[in-house]
């Protein structure tokens, strides 16, 4: 199956990579077509081949690896959801291969100020992902997270915790010195899945301890 930006339009090439994507059998072969297409003149499909790469490359990181490079451009981006599909991207394949996305790892904590809520909601995603299978590199870099806890956009407050949640299950020693903090955010902030998501993360560290 061919994905020519010229032979189809937007909305044939964005179905023809909805089809891919259900299609986990065609992803190795795939890799480097769906690639050329970061170069599509469409928001809409470089958005899905973002996505859908960091997939890929989770899958088959070793494929994928040429393409990092290409992806990591999309983080200078001005619009907002390439921004967000290139952190979720570098996540993905990070969580594989951490070498992969070495080079560009400190660089991705500049996201978590960024002034879109979906980019920083995607940073935390990212950073969950790489913590799942590298979590050592995250010491001394809780305060990030930290503050994000106090993230005025309630998405980005629902999922902060999860971080160390993630980390708990995994270093405890990173998460104990916010136990109290993450106390006092299941009991006071006012949406429902932020107190759930602190609590739970609250469980996860101190069920080790």
């Amino acid at each position: 199956m061919k994905y020519k930006n010229e032979e189809m339009t937007e909305e044939e090439l964005y179905k023809k990579l909805g089809e891919l994507t259900k299609n986990k059998g065609e992803w190795e072969k795939s890799i480097s077509e769906v690639a050329s297409l970061l170069k599509s003149d469409s928001t809409k499909i470089q958005a899905k081949v973002l996505w859908l790469l960091g997939e890929m490359g989770l899958k088959f990181p070793e494929k994928i690896a040429e393409y990092v490079p290409q992806i990591t451009v999309f983080l200078d981006n001005p619009d907002s959801l390439l921004r967000e599909r290139a952190l979720n991207a570098l996540g993905r394949i990070g969580r594989a291969d951490f070498e992969l996305v070495k080079p560009y790892w400190k660089d991705l904590f500049l996201f978590a100020k960024d002034e879109a809520p979906n980019v920083r909601l995607n940073f935390i995603w990212a950073s969950e992902n790489i913590a799942t299978s590298t979590p050592d590199i995250y010491s001394g870099y809780m305060d990030v997270f930290t503050e994000l806890l106090s993230d005025p956009d309630d998405k980005v407050r629902m999922e902060a915790p999860e971080v160390f949640r993630v980390l708990g299950k995994r270093r405890l020693e990173f998460v104990v010195p916010y136990i109290e903090l993450l106390k006092k955010i299941s009991e006071t902030d006012t949406n429902r899945v932020v107190r759930i998501h602190a609590k739970g993360a609250i469980k996860t560290t101190m069920g080790r301890g």
